[in-house]
């Protein structure tokens, strides 16, 4: 009994290593598993930027698209990238744990690169080559039927295959840190940062080698190394199996959600009398959620205490708790309907967000049209349009390690606080800086219009004769903003999401 018991203080409560056993707080997690989290990082965003920053080009001057279909076509793959996010976090919660879910989506993301790399290769497999300016009466005949089946199967492979990973990496890498201790806390912040920066140096490699590689030695060769990257990023990850610890999936939040409003909804709509209802609502203020080191409680489990009466705030969830609910299968607890406010509460600001990524989108795309019209030369080096990104890159690399190891110690010692700037204020930072990004964005598009029109270069293909460095500084303000957003906002939800206490009984 004394072994056994001395197993269990030793171990991490609702973790397990990769074979399923308890994980060990002396073996599993901490900055050396994170660490193999933050090498995959640069192989896979590596494999995913290198195409997303330059296939606008690919899609008009292989693919046939005008330069509209181009950027709504990249628009779209990225968005459904993002977008499926949701699915890779959502099977993490509620089937598997985020370390088969980045295996599974690395697979996907393999072959779908696999297919587009077969595809560049091979002539048959696009439609055939065109030159304007020496044959401007014969149009360019667009990608069609089954080359361009092959395609779109591709992309929206690899928009699994990245959506999978994007919902399932940085959560891992945040579940190896005790957030119930100031130090776990601390090194959970220091890997958000790092991640950045990881996550920034793939992007460097992506739009410079890579990015040029595609341009003057072939798509296929450029699709290749994605392919490498992603396929190398899987032997990496499993190298930190032994030290990884994986949170026990238990159960959805969107489950608990859905069952919250649902019960709302119909038990408003249904008529009781006013006993069956909590709905005196003589309440407390938001209660706490989460417990530390409680009556005699050990800090290192997420217990949570028992909540008797809802809060008043979002008080029309309330109806969700009832003596006779109007459907047994939708029956809730106080603790449900809090967790579910929590969650409520949160979705403002990711709406906050909407506008950023907008931004962000156009750095792929519209920025990456501009730089080709305008002059790329430095000296004698030519350099592509797709590496412009590069600005912001090597600018959040440089911000990502002196914010971590300069400007928030000295904030802390300033403030007094363990976080010295929050995550609601960095958000904000990065948000106005966005707002200045394309100001300056405006300000150069009505540079360049006007040098169109002075030069009557309208409809040439010589380039026109103002430098690309111009672009370069909306680059820097959204790089900044990203890099304080993105940061911002996952730390900030990975430590504000509710704790799935009552799923975990349920599963």
């Amino acid at each position: 009994m004394e072994a056994e018991s001395q197993t269990q203080l030793s171990s991490w409560d609702g973790y397990v290593d990769w074979k399923n056993r308890p994980a060990l707080t002396k073996k599993h997690g901490g900055l050396l598993a994170a660490s193999f989290v933050l090498v995959v990082e640069v192989l896979e965003n590596l494999a995913y930027l290198a195409n997303a920053s330059n296939l606008v080009l690919y899609l008009s001057e292989y693919m046939h698209f005008s330069p509209s279909k181009s950027a709504n076509s990249v628009t779209n793959f990225m968005g459904t990238a993002f977008l499926l996010a949701l699915l890779g976090g959502f099977l993490s919660d509620a089937f598997c744990t985020t370390y088969f879910i980045y295996l599974i989506s690395a697979l996907i993301e393999f072959l779908g690169l696999v297919v587009l790399t077969i595809q560049a290769r091979s002539a048959s497999l696009k439609p055939p080559t065109c030159d304007l300016h020496a044959a401007p009466s014969v149009p360019c005949e667009q990608v069609h039927g089954t080359q361009a089946a092959m395609l779109f199967i591709g992309l929206y492979l690899v928009a699994l295959g990245v959506g999978g990973i994007k919902g399932s990496l940085p959560p891992h890498g945040a579940q190896q840190f005790d957030e119930a201790t100031p130090q776990g806390r601390k090194q959970r912040s220091t890997f958000f940062n790092y991640f950045v920066f990881c996550l920034s140096f793939g992007a460097l490699i992506a739009v410079t080698f890579v990015v040029w590689v595609e341009d003057n030695k072939g798509w296929q060769w450029g699709f290749g190394i994605s392919t490498f990257a992603i396929f190398l990023s899987i032997p990496v990850f499993l190298a930190g199996s032994p030290f990884y610890r994986n949170k026990i999936p238990c159960g959805s939040p969107l489950t608990t959600i859905n069952k919250v409003l649902i019960a709302a909804l119909l038990n408003s709509c249904v008529s009781r009398n006013s006993t069956s209802a909590i709905a005196s609502m003589a309440s407390s203020p938001s209660p706490p959620i989460r417990t530390g080191k409680e009556n005699g409680q050990d800090s290192k489990s997420k217990d949570v205490e028992s909540i008797e009466t809802p809060s008043t705030s979002l008080s029309f969830l309330n109806r969700a708790v009832s003596d006779t609910p109007a459907c047994g299968a939708l029956e809730c607890s106080v603790q449900q309907v809090e967790e579910v406010k929590i969650v409520m509460k949160i979705l403002p600001l990711f709406a906050c967000t909407i506008m950023l990524n907008c931004c962000l989108a156009q750095l792929s795309t519209f920025s990456v049209q501009q730089a080709a019209t305008m002059n790329t030369k430095v000296g004698s080096l030519k350099v592509p349009p797709a590496s412009l990104p590069i600005f912001p890159v090597v600018f959040m690399m440089i911000l990502a390690p002196v914010y971590d190891h300069f400007i928030i110690p000295f904030a802390r010692r300033v403030t007094k606080t363990e976080m010295g700037i929050s995550h609601l204020q960095r958000i904000g930072i990065g948000l106005f800086l966005s707002i200045v990004a394309m100001a300056i964005a405006a300000l150069v598009e009505i540079k360049r219009k006007s040098v169109v029109t002075d030069s009557g270069l309208l409809d040439s293909a010589k380039p026109l004769p103002i430098t690309f460095f111009w672009i370069a500084f909306q680059y820097l303000f959204l790089g900044s903003a990203d890099l304080f957003v993105l940061a911002g906002l996952l730390e900030f939800c990975f430590s504000e999401a509710p704790t799935q206490a009552v799923a975990e009984q349920e599963f």
